[in-house]
């Protein structure tokens, strides 16, 4: 018997990465999930990865759209039976470098698509009915190490970060015992989003890490699936951090 039978998660920017790896995960221990992502293509191959409609439904959109954040959570109900988790993983980071080099503009989205949707999925989630006797509601959104301190090139989407783990934090107090809210912060993840971090110089950004390597999105993804799960259901309005040890000395 899978840990998450019957239970039925929308993952968010998962068609690829970190998102794709949680939701096998779950689609592995027995949940059905429906994923998000720009493109139709990639999404219809996830789809298939995941082993199909019978396991998971891909509809294509803009995370930060409520139109699109609407259509996904009633979609969830309709083929699937239900909602129970919730996992905000949609994330962008345009620039790099300087703070004060970047537009207004340009940091008024990272915040938007970051932190505001992020907000606007868990309101909505919590309003359809997020969860059940058999599977309680729970939220776990994507941090980073980013947001636990400076790092000189991604400043917004650390801005960004920071503020979504105070989200988890507040919306853990406010919204149990019906819901639980966590958050997983990352180090360096081996995925194309960040591949600006580490292309071309893995080696020597791993031995900064005391595990020697950097993050798979399968690391992430196990965190995910304790944090939905019974096993977690006196935690919430948590952030753990999944960083190969690397800010155990400091470094970022």
């Amino acid at each position: 018997m899978g840990v998450h039978d019957g239970a039925v998660a929308i993952v968010t920017g998962a068609s690829r990465g970190i998102g794709l790896g949680i939701a096998e995960r779950l689609v592995a221990e027995g949940a059905r999930v429906v994923i998000t992502a720009r493109k139709p293509e990639a999404l219809a191959e996830a789809v298939q990865s995941l082993g199909g409609p019978d396991h998971a439904l891909g509809i294509a959109g803009n995370a930060a759209d409520e139109a699109h954040q609407d259509e996904v959570i009633a979609a969830a109900r309709s083929t699937f039976g239900g909602l129970h988790y919730l996992v905000n993983n949609t994330g962008i980071n345009p620039v790099y470098g300087p703070m004060l080099d970047a537009d207004v503009d340009v940091a008024r989205k990272i915040l938007d698509v970051n932190v505001v949707a992020a907000f606007s999925w868990i309101k909505k989630a919590v309003a359809a009915g997020l969860g059940d006797a058999a599977h309680p509601g729970a939220v776990v959104n994507l941090a980073s190490i980013a947001g636990q301190g400076a790092s000189g090139v991604i400043g917004w989407y650390g801005v960004s970060k920071a503020a979504l783990i105070h989200l988890t934090t507040e919306l853990g107090y406010q919204l149990g015992p019906d819901t639980r809210v966590n958050a997983v912060a990352p180090a360096v993840v081996k995925t194309r989003f960040a591949e600006a971090l580490y292309e071309g110089r893995e080696e020597k950004v791993s031995r900064a890490y005391p595990m020697k390597r950097l993050g798979t999105p399968e690391d992430v993804a196990g965190a995910v699936s304790f944090l939905l799960s019974a096993d977690a259901a006196w935690i919430t309005g948590q952030t753990l951090t999944i960083d190969g040890g690397v800010t155990l000395g400091g470094a970022f």
